[in-house]
């Protein structure tokens, strides 16, 4: 599943010129009267490039067909520039019926008044959704969107290493596997972790295991939070991690790309998104029969290290003129049956948890489930936004701490300028 799930928007002007959105089929009247207004019309779909598998369209629009007499029209996009494209798309009088959109750039489209609210799908078939990825599909305190699916990290280790290591479990406790890491580090010739000092979502990740917050309310805006004591402690954590590697402390996971230094077979692990094992495989197909998975471990036993939760959602535009077919898309496309076969195909987790035995035999699925629940996002506010922007501020702080600094310094380093993209207007 290798797009930028968490790209980070910025809800620019809606100046740019793009093709009608919503595609009138000529049988739309301007107003959506219910059920007895549904057959013989079309909705439109917007759906991102690699979300929705051949068969899972075919059969949907099958069954949509069938309970409605409508149809549904598919159109794929691109993940680059589809930020501009869905902010422009929103803004005009015929827009897409239904999108899929990112679930940390939700916010944003809900604070523009872009997205229809959805309280009464969430009563209707969101009772039971997992908490920790139905959070994002929520701006202040309203349901703007369904939770559809999710990726999170994973560890991803060489069998045969840890093999010549003597380890035969894998470990269940964030101690065991620093323990594990260093028995790499004594019995092989092995690195025993590759972690580059700016793996920000991991990091996200373990401030998310911490109860920790990037951001805080100050009077009536956002500020840094990076200084908070639970942060420090994720970072602390992190640097623990980073001992057991060489890998370049002021560079992140894609430079160069962690998975094909894990390919040449000289390292123990990485941490990373299931997909990135394939990219080893295709560097080094002889990696392949020693590749493992493992959940990220928690502290204790039973309960997993928090996570950065990379996922999509699906939302109903709110100057869309067909809402009632819209929301009767999703109630088929969000089915046990729908979300059951989108994540056994693409290996994603789905919004229940009920619906994880679906990742049965896909190994690094069946790693990443058990932390879902325990995940989380970045901030979801609209202001987040500018924060993740290149130049990285938090990962400054991070390569700072890495080469000596407490955090509580480092933090002091890099909070005027997150404060300054936190107040920028969006």
């Amino acid at each position: 599943m290798k797009r930028k799930l968490a790209a980070a928007i910025v809800i620019a002007g809606m100046m740019v010129s793009v093709s009608a959105c919503g595609g009138d089929d000529g049988k739309d009247s301007g107003k959506d009267a219910g059920p007895e207004s549904w057959k013989g019309q079309t909705l439109t779909v917007w759906t991102m490039d690699g979300s929705a598998p051949p068969q899972w369209t075919k059969d949907v629009q099958a069954a949509f067909e069938k309970k409605t007499g409508a149809k549904v029209k598919f159109e794929i996009q691109k993940w680059d520039g589809i930020q501009q494209k869905i902010t422009t798309a929103l803004s005009e009088s015929n827009p897409p019926d239904v999108l899929e959109v990112g679930n940390t750039q939700t916010p944003a489209y809900a604070a523009t008044g872009g997205l229809a609210e959805l309280g009464d799908l969430k009563q209707q078939i969101g009772a039971d959704w997992t908490p920790s990825v139905s959070q994002s599909s929520v701006y202040d305190g309203k349901q703007y969107a369904a939770p559809w699916y999710f990726a999170n990290r994973v560890v991803v280790y060489n069998k045969a290493i840890w093999a010549k290591a003597g380890i035969k479990d894998t470990p269940k406790t964030r101690d065991e596997f620093f323990k594990d890491l260093e028995t790499i580090g004594k019995k092989t010739d092995a690195e025993p972790l590759y972690l580059p000092g700016q793996n920000w979502y991991f990091f996200d990740g373990l401030t998310i295991g911490q109860g920790a917050d990037l951001v805080k309310k100050d009077g009536g805006k956002y500020v840094s939070n990076l200084a908070d004591p639970k942060v420090s402690q994720a970072m602390e954590i992190y640097k623990k991690y980073a001992s057991y590697s060489k890998a370049p402390k002021d560079k992140d996971e894609a430079t160069p790309q962690q998975a094909t230094v894990f390919a040449k077979g000289k390292t123990g692990a990485f941490i990373g998104m299931g997909w990135e094992a394939g990219t080893a495989v295709q560097t080094n197909k002889a990696i392949e029969k020693d590749l493992g998975y493992f959940t990220i471990p928690g502290e204790t036993a039973g309960k997993p290290e928090g996570v950065f939760l990379g996922g999509s959602n699906l939302a109903v535009a709110q100057n869309g003129k067909k809402q009632s077919l819209a929301k009767e898309f999703l109630k088929i496309a969000l089915s046990d049956e729908f979300e059951g076969q989108l994540a056994k195909t693409n290996g994603v987790i789905p919004n229940k948890t009920s619906l994880e035995t679906n990742l049965k035999g896909n190994g690094a699925a069946e790693a990443a489930a058990p932390g879902a629940a325990a995940g989380g996002t970045t901030p979801l506010i609209p202001e987040w936004a500018a924060v993740e922007n290149t130049p990285n501020p938090i990962k400054s702080y991070m390569t700072a701490v890495l080469n000596g600094k407490s955090p509580a310094d480092a933090a002091k380093q890099v909070e005027g300028e997150i404060n300054k993209r936190l107040a920028q207007q969006n």
